[in-house]
């Protein structure tokens, strides 16, 4: 490698530095959870994608430990070869099960799941009509399909009919809506109701990820479709949040979508099949979240009163009824301070900014999780409080 291009590189990393967007790692040396160790320190853990705190929950761990002595560590190979177990078919019926489809099938995660979703089932004469901040993984997998992109504003409904009518007027032979169920930077639920209207208007399919949303939004926990009352045609997903916070996606839908999937999806040919462990712990995840509305009913109590809690100090937030809360700050540098101010005072946060979110709206994005206590909330509002005066954020 030449020196002049070390130097390229060197010169990048240090305007991302100087521009205050430099992301750091914090080593946990815990399992993950509503607390969390870092080094010697317990800070309480306001980050995580661990909605229903079953990341360290037991019958998880003990599942995926049972596992591994009968089946294995790992597949060592793609499905269609030798890398398939009775469990893998297993989950995927459950899943599927779960979220009222025919079928679903599994990937080693959702931004995989997305990227080899649209290039299998549409062609040249096709249409995808993307929300405008979809999630990388959707934008991701749409380039990677010969099909003619269409965008709209952010669940704007005028500019999606707009779109659809001109995906028809140009001629589109099958035209497919694709959505997140919840966008991940707001917190913000589609809508799913006026979304699905408008495609049996202008005869359209419809595709969700349901990322963020699986596990805890909707009746048992079904998502966004089932939280709406509606029925979409293809729903994508993870097991690395809600069911579990592992690893592995999937897609989920009907019969014909997942069959030819299997022969053509390639992130699904070509990588490795998710290993025993993960597996059977998802099984049992999907066990422990259909019995869980305890769990959901703590999550959204937390929820609740962690945004009164904020609002009542003065922080601006981004309105919703999700677990995800987003504190804006504005710029890049503001929201460093205040996640390293939150953590002297034992509370981990993470900064988000450009290019995670649009220049000046940089945020600290607190999410909620069922095992969180009350006083647990209380001491985080304490140190909300004190960095935000701290860092000029609220009076």
């Amino acid at each position: 490698m030449t020196q002049a291009y070390l130097q390229h590189i060197t010169d990048t990393l240090a305007q991302i530095e100087a521009d205050g967007m430099m992301k750091r790692e914090r080593m946990i040396t815990s399992p993950q959870g509503g607390q969390i160790s870092v080094g010697p320190r317990d800070v309480i853990n306001l980050c995580a994608n661990n909605y229903l705190g079953l990341a360290d929950h037991p019958e998880l761990i003990a599942a995926a430990k049972e596992a591994m002595n009968p089946r294995g560590f790992g597949m060592a190979s793609v499905r269609f070869i030798c890398g398939t177990q009775d469990i893998h078919r297993e989950l995927e019926q459950k899943l599927a099960t779960f979220l009222d489809m025919d079928d679903s099938i599994l990937f080693a995660a959702c931004f995989d799941a997305n990227g080899g979703l649209f290039e299998p089932l549409l062609g040249p004469e096709d249409a995808v009509v993307s929300d405008a901040l979809n999630h990388a993984s959707i934008i991701d997998g749409i380039r990677l399909c010969k099909a003619k992109r269409y965008r709209y504003a952010n669940s704007d409904m005028t500019d999606l009919e707009g779109q659809l009518k001109l995906a028809r007027e140009e001629g589109a032979r099958f035209i497919l809506v694709a959505t997140d169920g919840v966008f991940s930077m707001d917190g913000y639920l589609a809508k799913l109701s006026d979304i699905k209207a408008l495609a049996e208007k202008y005869g359209a399919l419809v595709m969700v990820d349901d990322c963020h949303a699986t596990g805890f939004m909707g009746p048992k926990g079904a998502g966004t479709p089932a939280h709406a009352g509606v029925d979409v045609d293809i729903l994508t997903g993870t097991l690395g949040k809600a069911l579990g916070g592992a690893i592995g996606g999937y897609i989920a839908g009907p019969q014909p979508v997942i069959d030819l999937l299997r022969q053509r999806a390639r992130p699904y040919l070509f990588s490795n099949s998710l290993p025993p462990s993960i597996v059977a712990a998802g099984i049992k995840a999907l066990e422990l979240v259909e019995k869980g509305d305890d769990l959901r009913a703590r999550l959204f109590e937390n929820t609740a009163y962690w945004r009164a809690g904020l609002d009542k100090l003065g922080f601006d937030l981004l309105p919703g009824e999700h677990p995800i809360v987003p504190v804006m700050l504005g710029e890049a540098q503001l929201a460093q301070d205040m996640a390293a101010k939150l953590f002297e005072e034992g509370v981990f946060v993470s900064g988000f900014f450009f290019p995670v979110v649009p220049r000046g709206q940089a945020r600290i994005r607190t999410q909620m999780n069922a095992s969180l206590t009350r006083d647990e909330l209380d001491k985080a509002l304490g140190a909300f409080e004190t960095a935000g005066r701290a860092c000029g954020v609220i009076a």
